[in-house]
């Protein structure tokens, strides 16, 4: 197993970093949205998730994208159009947080939430 060591001798797994950045607060949510539509742009994420900060969405993005859960494309036409898709990391993951969103849901009895939308594309 892969360890690195830290200030004061402790060893830290590199799961701990994977995992806090996942579960931060709107990088599942993003990570959904792009999965819901196969393809996303910075706007139709920003429309939909109704809520998180341009700012914070773009952080968000950047996040993903430097861990490889998802992947930034951008046309060559006029205007420049970007797109996000999942990777096949992302899109395994995506699958994997699927029961622990339709869990929210039912505990919090939003059933109709667009979040549960399970069409992976």
């Amino acid at each position: 197993m892969l360890r690195r060591r830290r200030r004061g001798g402790r060893v830290e797994c590199p799961l701990q970093s994977m995992i806090a950045k996942v579960s931060k607060k709107w990088s599942l949510l993003v990570l959904n949205q792009i999965g819901i539509h196969g393809e996303a742009n910075y706007n139709k994420i920003l429309r939909e998730l109704g809520g998180i900060s341009p700012k914070s969405l773009a952080d968000t993005l950047k996040e993903l994208q430097n861990m490889g859960l998802i992947a930034r494309s951008v046309n060559d036409r006029t205007p420049l159009r970007v797109r996000y898709t999942l990777t096949e990391n992302g899109k395994s993951l995506r699958s994997a947080i699927i029961p622990l969103l339709e869990w929210a849901a039912q505990a919090t009895h939003h059933t109709e939430c667009p979040i549960l939308d399970r069409r992976p594309r």
